[in-house]
């Protein structure tokens, strides 16, 4: 079938791809633009996976303040200085910044929770299942503690959050999807946040 040359350049800026991907997404969804859509992200996110394993030692970092109340710093590195100056880059690392001001990660990601605070929370939980639901068999409740687990730590950590500005995608994902249209590995590298009148 043929497409419109419209919707291959729109699909072509929305994803990064090639025209003559484009072209072949759009064909092979029938001219459905979401799907055409659908499938070039798997694919591009796919493929930044794997680039997740180059080394990425250029990049910014990135700052935002908020009504002189919140301050953020924010350190997102890329594989070459052509992409850190990307208006794409510079804008995610912003989108990183500003969303760490209004969600306050702790952490960066499940692997830098710190082994004591891992275990904490594991004793907090499994005190507060075990006087809630005495009936129920050590089985139910080790599943139960491992899932109020796994949702605590995911509203702690950055890459695990919702973003601010799409709750239905992680900060991780949104990571890779820049990833994918940028065609470079993209991390970040760490962050500080303060507030006003906190210790």
């Amino acid at each position: 079938m043929s497409v419109e040359i419209e919707a291959v350049k729109r699909l072509k800026d929305l994803t990064g791809v090639g025209l003559t991907d484009a072209k072949k997404a759009l064909e092979e969804s029938n001219g459905d633009f979401d799907k055409a859509l659908e499938a070039m992200r798997k694919k591009g996110l796919t493929k930044a996976e794997k680039r997740g394993e180059r080394e990425a030692r250029e990049g910014i970092i990135g700052t935002y303040n908020h009504d002189n109340r919140i301050g953020v710093l924010v350190e997102v590195n890329c594989e070459t200085d052509f992409v850190a100056r990307n208006e794409m880059f510079q804008s995610l690392v912003k989108d990183i910044s500003m969303h760490i001001a209004a969600m306050d990660p702790l952490y960066l990601s499940q692997e830098t929770i710190p082994e004591s605070e891992k275990k904490r929370v594991l004793q907090e939980f499994t005190d507060s299942a075990k006087a809630q639901d005495s009936k129920k068999s050590d089985e139910i409740i080790n599943k139960m503690i491992e899932g109020q687990i796994k949702k605590y730590f995911s509203e702690k950590c950055l890459l695990d959050q919702a973003f601010v500005k799409n709750p239905d995608q992680s900060v991780a994902d949104l990571i890779k999807e820049h990833a994918a249209r940028l065609g470079e590995n993209i991390v970040v590298r760490r962050f500080h946040r303060i507030a006003l009148g906190e210790k």
